[in-house]
C-alpha cells in the first residue's frame, strides 16, 4: 500500500502525535507511507495532481528520529493508494485561512483519479465547524445557541442561569472559550465580541458532570475501536482552576469507563458518520452529551495506549487494508462497465 498522510505542516510534526504511531504502524506493516503538508500540493499544466512529499524510511521505527530523515520528493497522486487527511483546520486560523480546505480540495481530486481518500473529503466539508453536530440528533448533545449577537447569547444563559460555555463555532484545542460565571456576566459583550470577530459562536448548557473532565472514544468505521477487549478511550481531567479538558492546557489523562451510556452514544452517531465516509474518528463525551465530533485529525491514541496498556495502531492499520481493498475492488468494477461512472463515483 501506498499512504499519504496529509498535514498541515509536514516540519510541525511531533513524535508523540497520532498521525506519527499511524505512519510507523504502517510501515512495521510494509507499506510505503509519505508526508504531505497544505502547502505541497501542485495541479499542473496537463492535469496531473502531484506533491512534494516526505517519505518515510522503510526500517525507522524509532518515533523520536522519524522526522529527523524524511526525504523530500516528487508524489504522483495517481501513483498513491491512500491519501489520508490529517490536517486540522482551525490550526490554520488566522494567518493560513487558504490552507484550511487544501485538503478538502485536492482530496477530492485524489478521489475522482481512484485513491480511496480517508476521512471522505465530502464529508469533511461538513464538518468544518462544530456546527457538524447539529446534523446528529437533539438527544445526543447539549442544549446549544448559535448566534452572532450578545444579546441572544445573554438570554441563553439567563435561561440556564448562567451555566454556560461560549466559544469558536471554528476552532479546536481549547482556543477562545469562555465559562459564563453568572447570566448576568459584566463583561458578557466583551467575550462575545472577542469570539465573534472571526465568525459565529456556540453557546452550549455546561453539562453537570464536566467538572470531571470528558472522555474521548474513538471509532473505526462507525464502531468502537476494540483490541483484546479493550476500547480506545480515555478520561481528561481538566487541570485544578481550568475548565477545558485540553490536554494541551495541562488537562491529566485517566482511564475510562467505557459504560453502556456512552456505547448508546456510539450506536447513536455511527452510522451517520460512516455514511459520510468518515473512517476514523474522536467523540467527546461528557456524561450522557457528546460535545464534540473530531473528524479531521483526532489525536490520544499514544494516551489511549497509556490508559489500556494496548496498542490500536495496528487495528486501525489493518483497516484501512481492508477498506482499500474493497474500495480498489469496486473502482475496478465501475472502470470496467464505465469509466465516466467509476470517476464520479471515486470519493468513498
Amino acid at each position: 500500500m501506498k499512504l499519504a498522510m496529509f498535514v498541515n505542516d509536514v516540519h510541525q510534526e511531533k513524535p508523540q502525535y497520532t498521525t506519527t504511531r499511524l505512519a510507523l504502524a504502517a510501515t512495521a506493516r510494509g507499506h510505503d507511507v509519505w508526508y504531505i503538508g497544505a502547502g505541497d500540493f501542485t495541479c499542473d499544466a496537463n492535469d496531473v495532481v502531484c506533491a512534494q512529499g516526505m517519505r518515510v524510511q522503510g526500517g525507522q521505527r524509532e518515533r523520536e528520529t522519524l522526522l529527523e530523515h524524511l526525504e523530500p520528493e516528487r508524489v504522483n497522486v495517481e501513483d498513491l493508494d491512500v491519501l489520508w487527511l490529517r490536517n486540522d483546520p482551525a490550526d490554520d486560523l488566522p494567518d493560513r485561512v487558504w490552507a484550511q480546505t487544501a485538503g478538502i480540495l485536492f482530496g477530492g481530486l485524489a478521489a475522482r483519479r481512484g485513491v480511496l481518500v480517508v476521512n471522505d473529503p465530502v464529508g469533511l466539508s461538513l464538518a468544518l465547524s462544530k456546527l457538524y453536530l447539529h446534523h446528529f440528533p437533539p438527544e445526543v448533545r447539549p442544549r446549544s445557541l448559535i448566534t452572532r449577537d450578545s444579546a441572544q447569547v445573554r438570554s441563553f444563559a439567563a435561561e440556564h442561569h448562567g451555566n454556560v460555555v461560549v466559544k469558536p463555532l471554528q476552532g479546536s484545542g481549547g482556543h477562545g472559550v469562555f465559562v459564563l460565571q453568572s447570566d448576568a456576566e459584566a463583561n458578557l459583550d466583551q467575550m462575545v465580541e472577542a469570539i465573534t470577530r472571526d465568525g459565529y459562536l456556540i453557546g452550549q448548557e455546561k453539562l453537570p458532570d464536566a467538572a470531571d473532565g470528558d472522555v474521548r472514544l474513538f471509532l473505526l468505521e462507525g464502531k468502537p475501536l476494540q483490541r483484546d477487549g479493550h476500547y480506545a478511550a480515555f478520561r481528561r481531567v481538566p487541570a485544578d482552576g481550568e475548565a477545558r479538558s485540553n490536554v494541551r492546557r495541562g488537562a491529566s489523562v485517566q482511564p475510562a469507563e467505557v459504560d453502556d451510556v456512552i456505547l448508546q452514544l456510539a450506536e447513536t452517531v455511527g452510522p451517520r458518520l460512516q455514511e459520510d465516509g468518515m473512517f476514523f474518528v474522536g467523540l467527546d463525551i461528557v456524561g450522557d452529551r457528546l460535545l464534540e465530533i473530531n473528524v479531521f485529525s483526532p489525536g490520544g491514541l499514544g494516551s489511549a495506549e497509556r490508559s489500556t496498556g494496548v496498542d490500536f495502531t495496528e487495528v486501525v492499520v489493518a483497516a484501512l487494508e481492508a477498506k482499500l481493498e474493497t474500495h480498489s475492488a469496486g473502482f475496478r468494477a465501475r472502470a470496467g462497465s464505465s469509466p465516466a461512472a467509476a470517476t464520479e463515483s471515486a470519493t468513498v
